[in-house]
């Protein structure tokens, strides 16, 4: 099987596992974050294919989904890889960088992937975590988590490991700056880095506008 037809099989796969995905994490956030890394790759000099492939998989089994299971996502891409007969050594990078890819909390130390491809594959899927897409994503997860929009009584949190990052249920406006206004200065590549400084600036103009309606001052 040549690599065009592998990723056209995993992109098969994957389109048909996240269909009716509601909360921002569905097939379009693959697609994106697979065509964002692909940029990205070729402009840092990335290995495409394997960017590609981890790039599809990197949500085939979000914990966020699976009861907090970080290992369900690495878990299950290593069996669809080898349903394929791919080298060990492909599955193995592949999931070495859904494991390294995920955000782990606004506290904790900040550890970059370990390879170049990983550190494009979270660049992507932190890019689509910015910016308006970013904004509706993470109201979209909001609401499929039930959590309020705001509540200026609860503050944003500092995380001292990942587990607590997980169990946090704050609103969804905490999570801005528990995540999303951090994600800009942990970006990895110097392409990245140009992308985000723009989806930046517009999540403080939306910040910016939030709370002054919020206040009444619009």
């Amino acid at each position: 099987m040549d690599r065009q037809e592998v990723i056209a099989k995993t992109e098969a796969f994957v389109k048909e596992s996240l269909d009716g995905q509601g909360a921002g994490h569905d097939w379009w956030h693959i697609q994106r974050v697979e065509d964002s890394a692909a940029r990205i790759a070729e402009s840092e000099g990335a290995d495409l294919y394997i960017v590609r492939l981890a790039a599809l998989l990197h949500d085939i089994a979000d914990y966020k989904f699976h009861a907090g299971d970080e290992d369900a996502g690495p878990r299950i891409a290593r069996s669809w890889l080898q349903s394929l007969g791919l080298p060990e050594g492909v599955i193995e990078q592949v999931c070495r960088i859904i494991h390294e890819v995920s955000f782990r909390g606004a506290g904790t130390p900040v550890e970059r992937p370990s390879s170049l491809e990983g550190q494009v594959v979270q660049d992507a899927d932190r890019l689509d975590a910015i910016g308006a897409i970013g904004i509706a994503r993470a109201f979209s997860y909001g609401g499929y988590k039930g959590r309020s929009l705001y509540e200026p009584d609860i503050s944003p949190e500092q995380h001292s490991s990942f587990d607590e990052y997980k169990r946090n249920q704050s609103p969804t406006i905490n999570h801005f700056y528990e995540k999303l206004l951090l994600l800009r200065d942990l970006m990895n590549t110097e392409t990245a880095r140009r992308i985000a400084d723009g989806r930046h600036a517009y999540i403080q103009e939306f910040l910016g506008r939030f709370f002054a309606e919020w206040q009444g001052r619009d």
